[in-house]
C-alpha cells in the first residue's frame, strides 16, 4: 500500500509551481498526494491528478489568518493521519510539527521556499520577533530540510546546526514551448516589449520604478505587468496618473504556461528587487529563470544570488541602482548592441538544457526514497 503524503501550503494552489512539480515528483515515486492550501474569492480553479484541499478561512491576512490557517491545518492533519507531512515555509510548520509530534510514525520534511524571517514585510515588526522564536524552537529539532538556493542553505546550516539540502526552483521544460504569437496576445507586434511578472510584487520589488522607467523611453518599448501582489494596484494608478496607459499593460495571475506565453512573446524581463531584506539578497526569484527559459535577456538588479545567477549563465545586464532612470538606461543599454542581445538569448537557450527541473528531481527523490 502507497504511503500517504499531505503537502501544506498557505496559499491558494492555482500559481505555486515549486510545489506542482514537488508533487508530481513525488508521485513518480509512488507517493499517495493530498495538497493542502486555502480557497480565496478570485482563486482560479485547479486540475491535478491528485487530490486537493482547500480551506475557506475567516481571516485572510494578518495574525489570526495564520493562527486559523494553523488550527484548521492541525485538526486536518489529526484526521487524516498520514505517513509523511512536508510542509512548505514557516507558516505551515507549527501545524505540521505538532502534528508531528503526535504521532508515532510519521515522518516531516520541511522545505523553505524563502529566508522568511527577513522579508521586507516583517522588518521592524513584532511579527519577526514571533516568526522567529518559532523557526528557533522548531528548527534545530527538524531531520529532513530542503530550502531554494545555496546562499538560504548555508544561512539555515551555520544558524540551526542541520544539514539543509538545495531543491532550486527550477521550470519543468517539457510541454514549454510557444504557443502563441504577439498578435493572439493582442501585443504590440513591431515594439520592444519588457515583462515584469510575478505572484509576489510587493514592497522593494521594483514594480513602481518600472511603470516609471516608462516614462524615460520612447514609443518603441511596451511593458507588460503579469501577476498580482501588494503593489500592483499602486502601480496601476501611478501609470493613470503619468498617463502611461498606452505603454503599459497589466494583466492578472494566470497558469503558470498561460503566463509564460507572455514571457515567450517579450523581448527582456525584469528582475528589480531592491533594498536590504535579506531574503531579496538571496533570492533567487522563479521570473529569472522563467525569462532563461523563455529564451529572453534580464535586466537585473544588483542582489546576491540573482546577480550571480545572471552573471554566471551570462544572461543579461546587472544595474546598480533601482531608479526609474537607471531602470529606462539599462533596459535602452540592453538593446543598444544586438551582437550582446543575440548573445544573451543565445546563452539563456543553452542553460535552460541544464537549469530544469529534471536535476532539482533526483534530489527529491534522493530525500524522498528511504520513506517510500
Amino acid at each position: 500500500m502507497a504511503k500517504r503524503i499531505i503537502v501544506s501550503v498557505t496559499n491558494d494552489l492555482s500559481t505555486d509551481q515549486r510545489v506542482a512539480k514537488t508533487c508530481k515528483s513525488l508521485q513518480k515515486l509512488g507517493f499517495d498526494i493530498i495538497l493542502v492550501g486555502r480557497m480565496l474569492k478570485n482563486s482560479l480553479p485547479v486540475d491535478r491528478p491528485y487530490p486537493t484541499h482547500r480551506m475557506r478561512l475567516a481571516f485572510n491576512r494578518g495574525p489570526l489568518f495564520y493562527i486559523e490557517y494553523n488550527i484548521r491545518l492541525f485538526v486536518y492533519l489529526i484526521q487524516q493521519r498520514p505517513d509523511i507531512l512536508l510542509a512548505n515555509d514557516l507558516d505551515t510548520l507549527l501545524a505540521n510539527y505538532l502534528a508531528y509530534t503526535s504521532f508515532s510514525k510519521v515522518d516531516l520534511i520541511y522545505d523553505s521556499h524563502e529566508y522568511f524571517t527577513e522579508v521586507p514585510e516583517l522588518k521592524g515588526r513584532w511579527a519577526r520577533k514571533a516568526w522567529l522564536l518559532l523557526e528557533n524552537w522548531i528548527f534545530p529539532k527538524l531531520k529532513r530540510v530542503y530550502t531554494v538556493n545555496r546562499s538560504i542553505a548555508e544561512i539555515y546550516r551555520n544558524k540551526y546546526g542541520v544539514d539543509v539540502k538545495v531543491v532550486h526552483n527550477f521550470p519543468e521544460i517539457e510541454g514549454l514551448e510557444k504557443l502563441t504569437d504577439r498578435a493572439e496576445l493582442g501585443l504590440p507586434l513591431h515594439k520592444k516589449i519588457i515583462i515584469m511578472q510575478g505572484a509576489g510584487l510587493n514592497l522593494d520589488r521594483g514594480g513602481e520604478e518600472a511603470v516609471n522607467a516608462m516614462r524615460y523611453l520612447s514609443e518603441d518599448y511596451f511593458l507588460v505587468v503579469v501577476g498580482a501582489g501588494d503593489r500592483i494596484e499602486a502601480m496601476k494608478h501611478l501609470a493613470r496618473s503619468e498617463e502611461l496607459k498606452d505603454k503599459i499593460r497589466f494583466e492578472p495571475k494566470m497558469p503558470y504556461k498561460e503566463m509564460m506565453q507572455f514571457t515567450f512573446n517579450a523581448d527582456l524581463g525584469l528582475n528589480l528587487d531592491k533594498g536590504d531584506s535579506q531574503n531579496y539578497i538571496y533570492a533567487l526569484p522563479n521570473k529569472v529563470v522563467d525569462y532563461m527559459a523563455a529564451g529572453i535577456p534580464v535586466l537585473n538588479s544588483d542582489m546576491h544570488e540573482s546577480r550571480r545567477f545572471v552573471e554566471e549563465k551570462a544572461i543579461g545586464l546587472i544595474i546598480d541602482e533601482v531608479t526609474p532612470k537607471k531602470v529606462a538606461q539599462g533596459i535602452e543599454k540592453v538593446f543598444a548592441k544586438k551582437e550582446t542581445y543575440e548573445k544573451w538569448k543565445k546563452n539563456a537557450l543553452i542553460a535552460k538544457k541544464t537549469v530544469n527541473w529534471a536535476h532539482e528531481e533526483k534530489i527529491i527523490h534522493q530525500m524522498f526514497s528511504p520513506l517510500v
